[in-house]
């Protein structure tokens, strides 16, 4: 390797078999020269195969990170940074990636959102994959939000997360923050920034004319299809990640999107909404009971699972069939008698659809009918994250002990839909 090219460089590799281009990053492999190409793919040259290598472009020489201008005629977001793929950029030294902490690295690799909104600060409560969060997480990037969403001069506060189990996060802000005045937007990329089909971007620049809209809910903003074309704004306690790698991969579910952002900053409203208001203040609601479990019923599912759990939580949430049967009366490990016993003993038991589409409805055949006089909680169209997430919110409200099936059944966030379209 000649001595002026370094690590981080972008440079053109000359082999006996072809050219390439790419940055170059720290290998551990004695003989290897290790390329990022720009497709965000990590690429491995035999040293013995090098007929030369030209610098393009010095790391050294690139421009050093602007100053920040605030431009006065446009909104102030507070970006709240937890992590994900979203959150971070590549260090071509070591092919790694480091955090996003501070406007001048959002500005240095998402510059388009400043011509939307003024970051006024970039807020890390912490950095971890949403596999690894839990109620207490969500408490605390709603205090933040609260503090934000009550400042005057801030318009609206957008969240960058990761996508594995964003819409967990999306549920327990819609019901943590009551009265909300204006726009929560949580965002997410499937690709990193450095690879050329990125969504980060534009779910970025979308998420940024959403927080400076008059939609006053918790939204979930990012790609509605495969393309560059547009975005979506889907409400916080109807949406489900269902695919595990397109950038579209989130869905609204048994509802409508709220509305359609276009990358020239049209925003289409497609379905109602809570309108801002900035002389509104949110309140706080962060009780939450972790004494709550969500499991999924399956064919042969033996009652020793619900009465280990039944002995251990103050609530279950049972992912049952689409009309939200389980197995009871002639199947051989009958789940009813231990269903009844936990209820009996004060369990709340809730009962969601495994099928994601569609609504229960224990009323069609006798074994729902059984259930459903058990004393199970059934939830409509509920999903079944959201309802694990409400119903240790509603857990948590002493208040509440006999109105607990009452406030379940009621739509307080929006994740109650009782007009479903086929």
């Amino acid at each position: 390797m000649e001595e002026k090219a370094k690590f981080g460089d972008k440079v053109s590799i000359r082999t006996v078999h072809e050219t390439f281009e790419g940055n170059l990053i720290e290998s551990h492999e004695p003989g290897l020269v290790l390329l990022k190409l720009k497709n965000g793919y990590n690429f491995g040259i035999k040293k013995e195969d090098i007929v030369s290598i030209n610098v393009l472009e010095s790391k050294t020489t690139k421009e050093t990170k602007k100053q920040i201008k605030v431009n006065p005629g446009l909104k102030n977001v507070d970006v709240i940074i937890t992590g994900g793929t979203i959150s971070s950029k590549v260090d071509y030294a070591s092919g790694g990636v480091k955090w996003l902490t501070n406007p001048e690295d959002l500005f240095e690799l998402y510059p388009e959102i400043f011509k939307i909104c003024n970051v006024r600060k970039v807020i890390v409560p912490f950095m971890k994959a949403s596999e690894n969060m839990d109620s207490s997480d969500w408490q605390e990037i709603a205090k933040i939000c609260e503090k934000s969403l009550n400042d005057s001069e801030v318009s609206g506060v957008i969240i960058t997360h990761g996508t594995d189990f964003l819409y967990y996060t999306a549920a327990a802000l819609s019901f943590f923050l009551r009265d909300l005045n204006k726009p929560v937007v949580l965002t997410y990329a499937q690709r990193s920034s450095d690879r050329a089909s990125s969504d980060a971007d534009l779910n970025l620049q979308c998420a940024a004319r959403v927080a400076v809209s008059d939609i006053a809910e918790v939204v979930l903003v990012g790609h509605g299809s495969w393309n560059d074309d547009y975005c979506y704004a889907l409400l916080g306690s109807k949406v489900r990640k269902i695919h595990s790698s397109r950038r579209d991969a989130f869905k609204p579910v048994n509802t409508k999107p709220i509305a359609k952002i276009f990358p020239d900053g049209k925003i289409e409203k497609i379905s109602n909404h809570h309108i801002r208001n900035d002389n509104g203040k949110v309140k706080l609601d962060l009780g939450f009971n972790d004494k709550v479990a969500l499991i999924k019923f399956y064919p042969g599912m033996d009652s020793e699972i619900f009465d280990y759990l039944a002995s251990r939580y103050q609530g279950i949430v049972i992912e049952a069939s689409g009309l939200g049967h389980l197995a009871i009366d002639e199947a051989r490990k009958n789940l009813l008698p231990s269903i009844k016993k936990a209820i009996d003993n004060g369990l709340i038991v809730c009962a969601a659809a495994q099928t994601v589409y569609g609504r229960l409805d224990p009323l069609v055949y006798s074994p729902g009918r059984k259930l459903m006089q058990s004393g199970i909680i059934f939830l409509g169209d509920m999903l079944s994250e959201t309802a694990y997430v409400k119903l240790g919110w509603a857990l948590a409200h002493r208040q509440w002990k006999d109105k607990i099936k009452e406030k379940m059944t009621e739509n307080i966030s929006g994740e109650i839909n009782s007009r479903l379209e086929e």
